[in-house]
């Protein structure tokens, strides 16, 4: 019996629209659907009436779990690998088992979608032509190294970051980078997506006088040539 199948499924990242066909037609024929949060992803899949069973798999268990699905992919079972929004791997859990099922010679197919990073780039208005995308930063162990590394970038900086820890990372941006221009893109592809847009000092002048809420992407303008 031929070996399955690891199909990487992007997901919507708030709009429940932006779920491609290919990505729907898969999640109903694979065999099993490995979950970031079965919760999570069971709102989607009730959404679509996506009948297939799902088992947890994260950064938590992952070492665990592994092993147990790459001997269903050697069996000829096809897997797909969701996580709660987005691509899986930019920022959130898969690394681990796609590696392993490369190593094991088992076949991976990307599903493409959403992605946060890119939906933002788009229309943040800054260069998008070169960029360089950081994720989440350091909270404290090796943060200000990284910081003074990335100053030294001359393309468009992305960073994922939560609502709570703007304040914190735009006082580091102007510590370490100096005057640049700033994007914030919140809930993005949501009823409440908004763009916030100038220097880093007006950005973090707007954010005196009012809170952030939402899943947040900051974007800030290479070091100028």
């Amino acid at each position: 019996m031929p070996a399955g199948k690891l199909y990487i499924v992007s997901t919507p990242i708030g709009n429940l629209a932006d779920f491609t066909f290919r990505a729907v037609d898969t999640l109903k024929k694979v065999d099993l659907i490995a979950a970031e949060d079965t919760r999570v992803s069971g709102v989607l899949l009730k959404h679509y009436e996506i009948k297939t069973p799902m088992l947890s798999y994260h950064d938590h268990n992952k070492e665990q779990a592994t092993p147990g699905l790459l001997r269903k992919l050697e069996h000829g079972d096809d897997l797909a690998l969701i996580s709660d929004a987005g691509t899986p791997l930019i920022s959130d859990p898969g690394f681990y088992l796609v590696r392993a099922a490369v190593r094991q010679g088992l076949e991976v197919v990307p599903i493409p979608g959403p992605s946060a990073m890119l939906a933002a780039l788009v229309a943040a208005g800054l260069p998008s032509d070169r960029f360089t995308f950081e994720g989440f930063l350091p909270r404290k162990k090796g943060r200000q190294t990284r910081m003074k590394i990335l100053a030294e970038d001359p393309r468009t900086l992305i960073l994922y970051e939560s609502p709570h820890r703007v304040g914190r990372t735009l006082r580091d941006i102007s510590e370490y980078m100096g005057e640049r221009p700033v994007v914030i893109g919140r809930e993005i592809t949501k009823k409440f997506e908004e763009f916030i847009r100038g220097s880093v000092s007006e950005i973090r002048e707007q954010l005196d006088t009012r809170s952030i809420k939402g899943e947040v992407v900051i974007m800030i303008g290479g070091k100028p040539g």
